[in-house]
C-alpha cells in the first residue's frame, strides 16, 4: 500500500491554514486510499496574547494599515470554493493558541490529529468560539478521543505548555517562516493554501518517491 506521510505546520488563528487543509484533503481523498499518516507541528502567530485574547481588527489594522473588512472578502470567497462558510462577522478576537497545539500534539498518538484539528479549526472560523477557553477546548477534545480528566489535565501542565512553545520556536529555526505548509514524505513541500491540484501533484511525486 502506498504510504504517504504529512507534516503540516499551521496556526488555529490562521484562515489560509484552515482553507489549506480542507484543500490538502480534498487531494488526499482522490487518491486510492493511501496509508496515509498525518502530524501537526505548532505555528504560534500570537505567541505573547493575553487568556483573553486581542481584537482581531485592531491587529490587522496595525499590521497592515487598512481596513480589515477589505481582507475579509478575498478569504471568505476562497474559503467558499474550499466548502468552508466563513464568516469574519463571527471572529472578533484572537486567541493564544498555545493549549490548543498541546492537545493536538497529544491527537498525534490517538490517530485522531485530522478530526482534532479540523474541529479546533471549525470552532474558531465557523462558530466564532474562544479557542483558548479551557471548557472550549476540553470539550472538543472529549468528543475527538480524549477523557475529560485527561484533557484538563494537560491545559493544566505547565511543561506542556513550554513543550508546545519550544516545538514552534524549533520550527522556525529549522526554517518555516510562514504558515501553511506541507512537507510530504519528507521531501515534497508545499507552502501555502494552494489549489487541490497543487497538492494533487506533490502527493503523487511524494507517492513515487516510497513505490
Amino acid at each position: 500500500m502506498n504510504r504517504l506521510e504529512i507534516d503540516v505546520y499551521s496556526d488555529f488563528v490562521c484562515p489560509w491554514c484552515f482553507i489549506g487543509s480542507r484543500r490538502l484533503q480534498a487531494a488526499v481523498e482522490s487518491f486510492d486510499h493511501p496509508d496515509v499518516v498525518t502530524r501537526h507541528h505548532p505555528y504560534v502567530l500570537y505567541p505573547n496574547v493575553p487568556a483573553d485574547g486581542i481584537d482581531l481588527r485592531a491587529s490587522l489594522a496595525q499590521r497592515y494599515g487598512q481596513s480589515p473588512e477589505r481582507l475579509f472578502a478575498p478569504v471568505e470567497a476562497a474559503g467558499r470554493q474550499a466548502g468552508l462558510a466563513l464568516d469574519f462577522s463571527k471572529v472578533r478576537r484572537v486567541c493564544s493558541t498555545v493549549d490548543a497545539h498541546t492537545l493536538a500534539r497529544h491527537a498525534q498518538p490517538k490517530g485522531i490529529t485530522t478530526t482534532f484539528v479540523d474541529a479546533v479549526f471549525n470552532a474558531y472560523f465557523l462558530e466564532g468560539r474562544n479557542i483558548a477557553s479551557r471548557d472550549v477546548l476540553s470539550g472538543i477534545a472529549v468528543r475527538h478521543g480524549f477523557t475529560r480528566a485527561e484533557a484538563l489535565a494537560l491545559l493544566d501542565d505547565v511543561g506542556e505548555r513550554r513543550l508546545t512553545l519550544d516545538a514552534a520556536g524549533q520550527a522556525m529555526k529549522s526554517g518555516v517562516k510562514g504558515v501553511p505548509l506541507y512537507v510530504m514524505n519528507g521531501r515534497e513541500t508545499v507552502s501555502g493554501a494552494h489549489a487541490p491540484l497543487v497538492f494533487t501533484a506533490a502527493i503523487e511525486r511524494a507517492l513515487a518517491s516510497v513505490a
